[in-house]
């Protein structure tokens, strides 16, 4: 199966704006292929608005979020690969999620073999979204 990383940041971009707040997102900057201005990342991240108000031609792509925003008054392209997205939430409240990590498709993260019978699986790992406060 695909990702549900830009489904969820496209779905969680709705739903921030929709209901009048500011969604701003929280990328890991030294990821592969991320273009941010580097006087706006700080300990390797860097928070970006996305509010519609603020940026031009945005597009939530499936693999990567791309816009125009002005830095010191100069406009410059933002590039940003889902993979390096790590949350997304409204600035006025703090409401929002940590994305969970990407495993790929489900064959990757399936058990590398059948259990024995009788055995039955217990849950993989224990929940991994976050509201971000």
């Amino acid at each position: 199966m695909s990702s549900n990383r830009p489904y969820l940041l496209r779905a969680l971009y709705e739903w921030i704006g929709d209901n009048g707040m500011t969604p701003h997102l929280l990328v890991d900057a030294l990821g592969e292929g991320v273009q941010v201005p580097a006087s706006t990342v700080k300990d390797g991240r860097v928070v970006l608005n996305i509010a519609a108000r603020a940026v031009a031609q945005l597009q939530l792509g499936n693999r990567e979020v791309r816009f125009k925003a002005r830095f010191g008054g100069v406009s410059q392209d933002v590039i940003v690969p889902v993979a390096s997205v790590l949350a997304i939430y409204a600035q006025e409240t703090g409401q929002g999620m940590m994305l969970p990590e990407d495993g790929g498709s489900v064959a990757e993260d399936g058990p590398d073999e059948t259990p024995p019978p009788g055995d039955e699986p217990g849950p993989k790992r224990g929940g991994h979204l976050r509201v971000v406060k």
